[in-house]
């Protein structure tokens, strides 16, 4: 068509509606998790929170879907093995004592199973299958008892091996007079409802259950010598990498301390990544005590990144105090004021006795009268002398040897400090 016989356009006609943007494919919903703080294994309270249901509802329906050939436990079952914790750290706590249920169930089934023994041994009479199902019950509760302990409830503080070597010990003896009862006191008449192939049957699956008793104890070893051989592999590693650093790197990075001098700040990194780097390679795996000396340690370090200061912490004797007492936060503001106004070399001795805790700062610098300071400055006075008194210690300021820098003296009595230790 010509442009110029086209129809003219009419600008105050409404445009067309815009057709409705087409709605986002939903995601996937959030994944299903079981809380670490559960009753026994958090399936039901995992999946009611999936759900968005009662707790109660979901464990009811578990217990009548199991009646139903067994459904409800076979899906319970199945969510406990493929469903993961819910994120975090702390170790699951499970509240129910598991392994004590099923080992009372196991006791309830073959004290039944003995009655029973009694009975048909007077009488040979009654239903043999109920019998026979009622001895296996048994037996798989009691090794099921056995392997809750200790593949489940071992690693829990609050139970641990001993708890383990109870319910391992019940197992074995109830599976053991079982067997016992089985040769020995059942004794089938001719023509009786139980023959001699059924009660040695029974007898057998006793004595195969006691064995199976420790093998969840055999599993635990074994997963320990493979953690043992691990943690051996990895520290041969690590001494072969310190052997060639300390040949290399550490000696470098001594060399240029040296040469730099001791507060530039070209030898104030070096010496950081030395002792960040000695740490690594000769602490291993096992995490820092939070005790005074190694807190004390770490704060110096920092100090020495911040400051042109160089801090040396020696401790002697065993330390009870923790890092969140008072004497530790007195100690560390003094660190801070030594390093802050004098700079230089500051050393800390840390001393235990059987009387007391004591930190001695010690620095080069100009020094000061804690008289001179103004009243409206509490930062000796409050953090350091003041914290110390209002936690049952003493702290004071001197000037230091010959009258050079300034010595801060902290005392803290030894039975506080071991209350102190024990709340942290």
């Amino acid at each position: 068509m010509d442009e110029r016989t086209a129809p003219a356009v009419d600008a105050a006609a409404p445009s067309p509606p815009a057709e409705p943007p087409s709605p986002a494919p939903a995601g996937p919903g959030p994944r299903m998790t079981r809380p670490r703080d559960c009753v026994a294994t958090g399936v039901a309270a995992g999946l009611a929170e999936h759900l968005g249901w009662r707790v109660g509802l979901v464990r009811a329906a578990f217990v009548v879907a199991s009646f139903a050939s067994g459904a409800g436990l076979l899906l319970y079952l199945w969510l406990w093995a493929l469903t993961p914790w819910a994120a975090g750290e702390e170790r699951p706590a499970r509240r129910a004592p598991v392994a004590w249920l099923l080992l009372a169930a196991a006791g309830l089934f073959l004290v039944a199973v003995w009655t029973q023994s009694g009975q048909w041994y007077f009488t040979a009479s009654g239903s043999w299958s109920q019998w026979y199902t009622a001895t296996f019950l048994g037996i798989g509760l009691a090794i099921a008892a056995s392997a809750w302990a200790t593949l489940i409830d071992r690693p829990d503080p609050a139970r641990g091996p001993r708890h383990e070597l109870m319910i391992r010990s019940i197992a074995t003896g109830l599976l053991a007079v079982t067997a016992f009862v089985l040769v020995f006191v059942v004794r089938p008449e001719a023509g009786g409802r139980m023959s001699t192939v059924v009660v040695f049957a029974a007898a057998l699956a006793a004595v195969l259950g006691i064995a199976l008793v420790y093998v969840p104890t055999l599993i635990a070893k074994w997963r320990e010598f493979g953690d043992e051989r691990v943690k051996r592999i990895r520290e041969e590693q690590r001494s072969e990498i310190a052997a060639h650093l300390h040949d290399s790197v550490l000696q470098t990075l001594a060399l240029i301390q040296n040469r730099a001098g001791a507060t530039s700040e070209v030898a104030r990194i070096a010496r950081a990544q030395e002792r960040e780097l000695r740490d690594w390679l000769f602490a291993g795996d096992a995490p820092a005590d939070s005790d005074l000396g190694t807190d004390l340690r770490d704060f110096a370090a920092a100090l020495e990144i911040d400051y042109a200061v160089t801090v040396d912490v020696v401790v002697v004797g065993e330390i009870r105090e923790r890092a969140s007492g008072e004497l530790a936060a007195a100690a560390r503001e003094a660190m801070l004021n030594a390093a802050r106004h004098a700079g230089g070399e500051v050393s800390v001795y840390v001393e235990s006795s059987p009387e007391a805790v004591e930190v001695f700062v010690r620095d080069r610098g100009p020094g000061f009268d804690l008289a001179e300071v103004p009243g409206d400055r509490l930062g000796v006075r409050e953090s350091i002398i003041g914290r110390m008194r209002r936690a049952g210690g003493s702290g004071s300021v001197a000037p230091g040897v010959g009258g050079v820098g300034t010595e801060v003296r902290l005392r803290f009595p030894a039975e506080r400090a071991g209350a102190e230790g024990n709340r942290g």
